[in-house]
């Protein structure tokens, strides 16, 4: 299992992302319509996601899904009857828009049966990614176009082998809501560091650094193995940070890149609400009305 992962050195080109939660936050809105599927402006969460994923060289995406959320592998499938709609009527911006969603990448789903955390969800994608190293991408958070991260985190990986994880640096009173890394210098890149252990949600006080593992990971196969003798921790779910720490443990390499721009985080509704905010504000075609409106509403005491 260790030689496998030190001998990785392909740059992966499969991604998984486990998208089979209830999002119970946002009940009643997501009864019917998964989380991944709401819409931030006018593009959902999930294909900004796969966008960031394409961006950077992920030609294979896997969809961990669970009842109720075919939909999501809809969204990336063709429209013949919308596409000759918009087509007929001159509204090629539109038409494009639309084709691009089944061009980004080749997507797969499977299916997890139950929520058993995020450990499980990324173990029943093993048969999928066979043996070699891939990305796993959190459904409910990305980061800025223009400041990306998956690149810079696939190429390391493809140089160290192991495992190669994102970290934020978070508010000490934060670290009870994250994994947390033990850190030490690393002579491979500014904003490198390599990982000495991993602990899930820690009570402040018990966290070993405020740098959290941000919702983008590149693993070698081994974590499956890792996965399948990894017992329920946290919450009485499979973790993935234990499958991490245990292979860190039997000495496979693991790296980190601090990342310093912003991270879209969707999976609470105020986080939610700020992406749309944000990314709206930045559109080129309603960002200065938007602005100019929001500030006057802001300015008038928020009444509606």
């Amino acid at each position: 299992m260790t030689q496998n992962a030190h001998a990785t050195r392909r740059r992966a080109v499969k991604a998984v992302i486990p998208a089979a939660g209830l999002a119970t936050r946002f009940l009643p809105a997501t009864k019917a319509v998964p989380k991944e599927l709401l819409p931030v402006v006018d593009r959902p969460v999930l294909q900004y996601i796969v966008e960031e994923a394409a961006a950077a060289g992920i030609t294979d995406v896997l969809l961990v899904t669970g009842r109720g959320k075919t939909s999501m592998v809809d969204h990336f499938d063709r429209r013949p009857d919308v596409e000759q709609r918009l087509e007929e009527k001159g509204d090629l911006e539109r038409l494009a828009a639309v084709r691009r969603t089944s061009e980004l990448a080749d997507i797969y789903t499977c299916r997890q049966g139950e929520p058993l955390g995020l450990g499980h969800a990324v173990g029943v994608a093993a048969s999928h990614i066979g043996d070699n190293a891939f990305a796993v991408l959190l459904g409910d958070e990305f980061v800025e176009e223009d400041k990306p991260l998956l690149p810079a985190m696939l190429d390391l990986q493809a140089r160290t082998g192991g495992i190669v994880l994102a970290f934020m640096e978070v508010k000490p009173s934060e670290t009870s809501r994250y994994g947390i890394a033990s850190v030490a210098p690393s002579s491979l890149g500014d904003d490198i560091v390599e990982v000495t252990g991993l602990v899930e949600k820690p009570a402040p006080d018990e966290a070993p650094s405020n740098l959290a593992v941000l919702g983008r990971y590149i693993l070698p196969a081994a974590i499956f193995d890792a996965i399948a003798n990894t017992k329920p921790g946290s919450g009485g779910e499979i973790q993935l940070t234990d499958a991490m720490a245990q292979l860190l443990a039997d000495g496979v390499p693991v790296h980190g890149i601090i990342y310093r721009g912003f991270r879209y985080d969707t999976g609470m509704p105020l986080g939610y609400l700020q992406a749309v905010v944000m990314l709206a504000s930045k559109r080129a075609d309603l960002g200065e009305e938007f602005r100019s409106w929001l500030a006057e509403f802001v300015a008038g005491g928020a009444k509606g």
